[in-house]
């Protein structure tokens, strides 16, 4: 296969996944849209999911759908297989999103995916807060949807449990090595930065889908997820190290956010190169 007809295959499996979301939508509204008790609740939380899993590139979603079409023999990849495969990507999406809605509370980001955040929003606020854990709940509703017959279920539960466990402290590393009015640069070191990496972007982004797909495939050996895991982290850490970058020198109208980890003191790469070139200038003058 030559890169036009890869870059066709991936074209296609894009549109199927974003197609899939509307489905995703249906399955957690429609039965309590218009409920007499909890239909306005389930009108919002409708609008709450389509400003905000829409938009992004849906790498991680993605990575889900690939992988398992790698790891399962083309004969086995019936249609119901296949549906269950973008709804876990899309499991995945949400939680991206959960935590990209979280994330610019705290961060008190303006924009993200070219729109401004949803706290944001005229009358939005810290209401905000509360639409995010209702998402986050939403995940496990479409588990137990879509996979509590299958033989992977309880995997996939804990997997989605221990990659948010594993986010939350790299968020707490993140937050407590920048604390507000109290920027101390002795905390900004390499081993702190791949500590934060590996924990708050690495193991969700890297390390959950495609774990989740080896689940769904039927390979859940502790030795060859414990093999990938070694590999994605590596993976991850280069992706963050990318990520940076653009942060500080990227066109907000490409990235669709304005970059902000200077003026928010983070512990991100270019500062960890920065101090560490001036203090290797420093010991040689």
């Amino acid at each position: 296969m030559n890169g036009d007809q890869k870059s066709d295959v991936y074209a296609q499996e894009k549109q199927d996944f974003v197609q899939h979301f509307s489905q995703i939508v249906r399955a957690l509204t429609e039965d309590e849209m218009g409920h007499p008790e909890t239909g306005d609740a389930i009108a919002r939380l409708k609008e709450v999911l389509e400003y905000n899993a829409i938009g992004g590139k849906y790498h991680r979603g993605l990575m889900v759908l690939v992988a398992f079409q790698e790891l399962v023999e083309p004969r086995k990849q019936d249609a119901d297989s296949l549906q269950r495969a973008l709804t876990a990507g899309w499991c995945v999406e949400l939680l991206q999103a959960f935590f990209l809605v979280t994330d610019g509370i705290m961060d008190s980001s303006l924009t993200r995916r070219g729109q401004i955040c949803w706290y944001q929003k005229p009358g939005m606020g810290l209401d905000a807060i509360s639409d995010a854990i209702l998402w986050e709940a939403c995940i496990y509703c479409l588990l137990k949807l879509y996979y509590q017959e299958q033989p992977y279920y309880l995997n996939l539960v804990k997997l989605f449990l221990q990659s948010s466990y594993k986010t939350e402290i790299g968020q707490t590393l993140d937050l407590i090595t920048h604390p507000q009015g109290n920027v101390d640069l002795g905390r900004f070191t390499e081993k702190r930065h791949k500590s934060i990496v590996k924990y708050k972007t690495a193991f969700y982004s890297f390390c959950l889908p495609v774990a989740a797909a080896m689940y769904m495939a039927g390979i859940d050996g502790k030795k060859e997820h414990a093999n990938a895991k070694k590999i994605l982290l590596e993976m991850g850490e280069f992706f963050q190290i990318q990520d940076d970058y653009p942060d500080l020198f990227g066109d907000p109208t490409v990235t669709g956010k304005v970059g902000t980890d200077i003026q928010d003191s983070k512990c991100s790469w270019l500062v960890v190169r920065c101090l560490q070139r001036s203090l290797w200038n420093s010991a040689r003058s």
